[in-house]
């Protein structure tokens, strides 16, 4: 990490050069430089981010998952709130840590063992944190529901800089080559994408198109040379890739919520319409839809060396469908609408439900291999850190009607003989 005073000296420099900046940006207290302590040039991808990186695919192919699952600790007080959109997940540091966003307010790291680090809170707490952070050299960027995006020290949980862009944030940010990107919603409603400066939180870019509050999360296609993202408004729209320029927008039939995955030079998502999609990234063209029996606020989890896109839907399935047909290979009844996305890890597939359970699933054929239960509704995305698995669930109805204390919390899933 670098040192204290090399962050204000780029700081210093960052925050001298702009000008006509939009938005509100909060005295920093440091900022993060773009030089590591070795004085060479930061790493132009992040060092984790939701659903693994720009690509938003969920697949982790090295992990492993217990085979006999014991809830081996729970944090509580993560999520207390009870609105209905997906929360925020965990994400690991380069260390093994976790950090912890929730709807109560406050961002966490987290060691294996449940002990916590620091706790860093944004200024707005009646809806918190929805989005999951992305870490990129040596600080953690999150968007919160006061319009905000934020940057944290890693390694201290102090905060560099916090930037108003609009009246709420719900996306998960995005980080390349010194900026991160991420979708804002306004009250109007309306929305915009961002692209802001990560060192000086200066606004880089943006654009109006995405209507309706935006609460999708962007995908970052490179080789397509895309940027991409959803709208409540039922289009996703593209730029191009680096230049930003607007290159087209694919209507649904209602709201884009979830978050876009690209692969294979296109871009798979669900929609409030009931149906999956993929769209070609050159050009909008419609290349399959498959319907389901729901809505599909989920993300998809792409996995390229099966050929295989999994994604849930409110009919309380998880679907695993052929990438190149749209084909339905298989399905899995959970029992409860599923709103988070699933992760691919190893020979399983993960993922959570309304009907308050993380389960694993052998990702082949969908055959059940356990199911873990939490208090309230499942809706991160489980990550899985050194064979070990965590999720966040929502407060208990209990919770909500009558205060009985059982806050939605982090839950860490280990093997059951340690």
């Amino acid at each position: 990490m670098t040192s204290p005073s090399r962050r204000a000296v780029l700081g210093a420099i960052g925050l001298a050069a702009t000008g006509g900046v939009a938005g509100c940006l909060d005295a920093p207290s440091a900022v993060p430089g773009r030089i590591d302590d070795a004085g060479l040039p930061a790493s132009a991808a992040a060092t984790t981010a939701f659903r693994g990186g720009l690509h938003r695919r969920g697949v982790y192919p090295d992990a492993t998952v217990p085979a006999e699952p014991s809830v081996e600790w729970t944090l509580r007080n993560v999520n207390t709130g009870d609105h209905t959109a997906a929360k925020a997940s965990p994400v690991a540091t380069p260390a093994g840590d976790l950090v912890v966003p929730g709807d109560a307010g406050d961002v966490r790291r987290v060691t294996p063992a449940g002990d916590v680090v620091w706790t860093a809170a944004v200024e707005e707490t009646a809806r918190g944190i929805h989005g999951t952070p992305v870490v990129a050299n040596g600080t953690v960027y999150v968007g919160a529901y006061d319009g905000a995006l934020y940057a944290f020290d890693l390694g201290t949980g102090e905060r560099f800089w916090r930037r108003t862009l609009g009246d709420a944030i719900g996306s998960s940010p995005g980080y390349h080559d010194g900026t991160v990107y991420i979708a804002v919603e306004y009250d109007d409603p309306s929305g915009a994408m961002f692209g802001v400066d990560a060192v000086t939180g200066e606004v880089v870019w943006d654009d109006g198109r995405p209507t309706d509050h935006p609460h999708s999360t962007c995908a970052l296609d490179r080789d397509a040379e895309r940027l991409v993202v959803g709208s409540n408004d039922g289009r996703l729209y593209a730029w191009t890739y680096p230049e930003l320029t607007f290159a087209w927008s694919f209507a649904t039939g209602d709201a884009i919520k979830g978050p876009i995955a690209t692969y294979d030079g296109s871009a798979f998502f669900g929609s409030w319409d009931e149906h999956v999609y993929r769209v070609a990234l050159d050009d909008g063209t419609e290349e399959w839809a498959t319907e389901t029996g729901g809505m599909v606020m989920s993300g998809p989890a792409v996995e390229a060396a099966t050929d295989t896109v999994y994604i849930g839907s409110h009919d309380s399935r998880l679907y695993a469908l052929d990438a190149a047909t749209g084909d339905v290979r298989w399905t899995f009844d959970t029992g409860g609408r599923i709103v988070g996305c699933p992760t691919v890890a190893g020979d399983h597939v993960l993922v959570g439900s309304y009907d308050r359970s993380c389960y694993a699933l052998e990702k082949l054929t969908g055959e059940e291999r356990w199911a873990v239960d939490g208090v309230g509704y499942v809706t991160s995305a489980p990550t899985v850190v050194d064979g070990a698995v965590y999720f966040t669930d929502r407060a208990s109805e209990g919770y909500l009607d009558d205060g009985d204390g059982l806050t939605g919390g982090l839950y860490k899933v280990r093997a059951a003989d340690g």
